[in-house]
């Protein structure tokens, strides 16, 4: 199975792609999608345009992506909200599931604690991928965070997912999945 996460930003749009096969996890790749200083409907294209490319290039079987986090600056919030909209756009265009996750699941599901530093998010995801000596851009590492959240999450993918083409009713999973 492979995800891709996302950790959507204005400035710096992060994603990860990993792979399950069995027990293993593998890294496929990364980066940071930068939009530039633009005005914000050009940086809005620039990140919806890239990301896509990512969904066309990889066709994943789900995509992760971070919630909006409020914190203490509204407006931040409202251009994460931006970028994170031109991602799910972008993901639904494509017919690729979305699976959502808030910052504190995700630090859960990979540090032990919904609080984590993203020093601490950093060195996990580096450790369970492997990828010893690696240095990940802060948004790659959170957006692998969120593929390796939406993986660990029990049972995973436990939301119902979209179909490729069309909607899906009731709680069967698409056949790649093992559903029926």
């Amino acid at each position: 199975m492979k995800i891709i996460g996302i950790d959507p930003g204005l400035a710096a749009t992060g994603y990860g792609i990993i792979q399950r096969n069995g027990n293993r996890i593998t890294p496929l790749g990364w980066g940071v999608i930068r939009s530039g200083g633009e005005s914000l409907p050009q940086r809005l294209v620039k990140i919806f345009d890239e990301v896509s490319v990512v969904f066309r290039e990889h066709r994943p079987a789900v995509v992760a992506v971070e919630e909006i986090f409020t914190g203490r600056n509204p407006r931040t919030a409202l251009k994460m909200g931006h970028a994170r909209g031109v991602v799910l756009l972008a993901a639904a265009q494509g017919g690729y599931p979305v699976q959502e996750y808030s910052t504190a699941t995700i630090k859960q599901s990979v540090v032990g604690h919904g609080r984590a530093s993203k020093q601490q998010v950093g060195y996990m995801v580096v450790k369970l991928l492997g990828l010893s000596g690696e240095e990940l851009p802060e948004d790659a590492s959170d957006a692998l965070a969120a593929a390796l959240c939406c993986l660990l999450k029990v049972p995973p993918l436990c939301s119902t997912p979209a179909k490729r083409g069309g909607g899906r009713e009731g709680n069967q999973l698409p056949t790649e999945w093992g559903g029926n």
